[in-house]
């Protein structure tokens, strides 16, 4: 016989989940190349205090917000294609990103630092805008939001041509490889106070709006059908989640690049040890990709330290080998007898 899964309150996995992430964010302003050197001397050493304040501290606060966008942005996808294999990307926004970064590289002439603050700038608009852009050529293609499946394929289609056409400007342009790589594996390194700033008031807004359209993806778990029956305008109610998904993923992905299964993996820890409605479904996938980010970011900084491992990297092959055991945990459950 097969055992139920252990499912915890809502509010105790919610205030677990803040443990954790003020325990991370506190972890993350100690822990650096120098150790906890600079930590301990802050106080006293002004070298050590402007490590500490604008350095560690906007990256680790900018690593929880950019994860708790991802993380709720997974949730918001899961629930509105009604599939736990969607993901913050999966209408194209990623590839769009990208492609918005290698065409400002290339028109920049290839290096992310040649004028500082203001080609950062530049980048970041650039992967908002190309991520924003993507999504609205899936709408168009998929002439509206009417049918779920014909949006899935085309922000496939959409992902799979801009993800070509990045590929096709590195190529003409091998000078843009070297600033691409770090937005295509993913890091929290260039995280300043500004960007924290611009990620926890999007997130604010995300939250706001998510929790308002919880309601309607409750609905939308019964059927398209029922819910028309309950008198939801389903078309106008996917346009809002879209937008909320797009919004939360392009900020998250211009400040850090791209991270992979985050968003993903969140909602999916979310649902194993809590039972409830998108309500909290949302609310903790938030807290919980967070968390999760929080700490990737922290191990990218110490598993060969003093150098530093792309978190984006992390986060893929642990996402991997978490999706991997999930799978052979499912297979196992539905071979024992």
């Amino acid at each position: 016989m097969t055992h139920p899964s252990v499912r915890w309150s809502p509010v105790v996995v919610a205030l677990a989940l803040l443990v954790v992430c003020v325990l991370g964010i506190a972890l993350g302003s100690a822990v650096g190349s120098t150790g906890f050197v600079s930590w301990l001397n802050a106080w006293q050493d002004d070298v050590a205090w402007q490590i500490v304040w604008d350095i560690r501290l906007p990256r680790t606060l900018g690593a929880c917000a950019a994860g708790a966008l991802l993380g709720l942005a997974g949730a918001l996808a899961q629930g509105l294609f009604r599939n736990p294999l969607a993901d913050p990307y999966l209408l194209g926004s990623a590839s769009g990103a990208s492609l918005g970064v290698a065409a400002a590289l290339a028109l920049m002439g290839g290096s992310p630092f040649a004028t500082e603050f203001l080609v950062r700038l530049g980048l970041t608009g650039a992967a908002f805008l190309g991520a924003v852009l993507a999504v609205l050529l899936t709408l168009l293609l998929s002439r509206g939001v009417q049918h779920t499946l014909r949006l899935l394929l085309a922000g496939v289609i959409v992902g799979v041509v801009l993800g070509a056409m990045a590929s096709l400007i590195i190529l003409t342009r091998p000078d843009v490889l070297q600033g691409m790589q770090g937005f295509l594996l993913g890091s929290t390194s260039f995280i300043g106070w500004t960007s924290c700033v611009l990620m926890f008031g999007v997130l604010a807004i995300c939250v706001a709006l998510a929790f308002a359209l919880s309601r309607v993806l409750d609905a939308l778990t019964l059927g398209e059908s029922t819910a028309l029956s309950l008198g939801l305008p389903l078309a106008p109610v996917r346009v809002a989640l879209v937008c909320v998904l797009a919004l939360a993923t392009g900020t998250a992905v211009a400040q850090t690049g791209l991270i992979a299964f985050v968003g993903l993996a969140a909602p999916h820890l979310v649902r194993s040890l809590v039972k409830a409605k998108h309500n909290w479904v949302l609310l903790l996938s938030t807290l919980m990709g967070g968390a999760l980010l929080l700490a990737a970011d922290l191990l990218a900084r110490m598993v060969i330290a003093p150098q530093e491992m792309p978190v984006g990297v992390l986060t893929a092959v642990l996402g991997g080998g978490y999706l991997l055991w999930l799978m052979y945990r499912v297979q196992r459950v539905r071979t024992t007898p």
